[in-house]
């Protein structure tokens, strides 16, 4: 039964099966690999310089261990027994600089990178910018733009040859927004702001989602970005303005409801002052105030000693 398989037979299966898998992987280009945004290109460039900086020890001890099985073998090795190896300077310069090296370089990257990737830091003047406000919720998204007056759920629309400037927070656990063909994540969390700024250097939709798990809809938490021509986009808003859908203060509420797959929405017009509303509800929380002992025995008071 153990020689069913010959050895031949086994190493075409197993290269066959690689195959496959590679194939498999190449039906789809990975929007990481592929990014549409200036920030999204800078990331990737990234990714690649440390892939290849890890290269630098990968290929050697690949190398390495081959060649030391083949030379080292029971039977036919021509590698001699040396045992003071360890007491060579070429070996302990190998050993020490070339970690160093390494690190230096990762060191410069994670210094400079650090500050060209800032979420926070702007990527383009006010006037060449859209702000949105994003609100996560069970289990959809909800895009405020407070300029314009309106909104939109699982739909994140903009000019091209604009930069999105979002300010992030959840109404509900925390979430993690993320679009990867533009740029990497940042986590909406209740009760606090996040920045990210974003861009798209061509047309398109690209898929956005939550990539922090929240419950049983995480699976379908999924929204389109938009990149479009400005004429698009000012039919898009035109669009929207035509809705006659007003998100109140009731209608918010119901739509921060919990509900899977939620499909795109548009509202006509947003209550001012919407997305601070969400942000003082988790502030009066007693779990977000700040504590300490009353000298009143057996009272408890909050900042600004007012009995909680």
């Amino acid at each position: 039964m153990k020689h069913f398989l010959s050895k031949p037979l086994l190493r075409g299966i197993t290269l066959l099966g690689l195959l496959l898998i590679l194939a498999g992987c190449s039906l789809q280009t990975s929007p990481v690999a592929d990014p549409k945004g200036p920030i999204a290109i800078l990331e990737r460039d990234l990714l690649y310089t440390a892939f290849f900086i890890m290269l630098i020890v990968v290929i050697p001890v690949y190398f390495m261990v081959f060649w030391f099985i083949w030379r080292y073998r029971a039977k036919g090795g021509t590698g001699e027994y040396k045992p003071d190896w360890h007491k060579s300077a070429v070996i302990e310069v190998f050993v020490w600089s070339i970690p160093a090296a390494i690190i230096i370089t990762l060191g410069y990257l994670v210094w400079t990178y650090s500050y060209k990737l800032d979420p926070y830091k702007k990527i383009a003047t006010p006037e060449n910018t859209i702000n949105v406000q994003v609100v996560a919720q069970d289990w959809k998204w909800l895009f405020i733009y407070p300029d314009l007056g309106i909104a939109s759920v699982n739909e994140l629309a903009f000019p091209v040859d604009k930069a999105v400037s979002l300010q992030l927070t959840s109404d509900t656990v925390m979430n993690s927004f993320l679009v990867p063909a533009l740029g990497g994540q940042i986590y909406a969390m209740a009760g606090m702001t996040s920045q990210l700024n974003l861009k798209a250097n061509e047309t398109g939709r690209f898929r956005g989602r939550n990539t922090q798990y929240s419950g049983d809809g995480f699976a379908m938490q999924f929204f389109d970005a938009v990149a479009m021509t400005p004429e698009e986009f000012n039919d898009w808003v035109a669009s929207a303005k035509l809705q006659r859908k007003p998100l109140s203060t009731v209608r918010y509420n119901e739509l921060a409801l919990p509900s899977i797959a939620h499909g795109i929405e548009y509202f006509s017009w947003v209550k001012p002052g919407l997305f601070e509303e969400i942000l003082k509800k988790y502030a009066r929380r007693p779990e977000n105030t700040l504590r300490r002992h009353s000298p009143v025995q057996g009272q408890t008071t909050c900042e600004g000693a007012t009995p909680c």
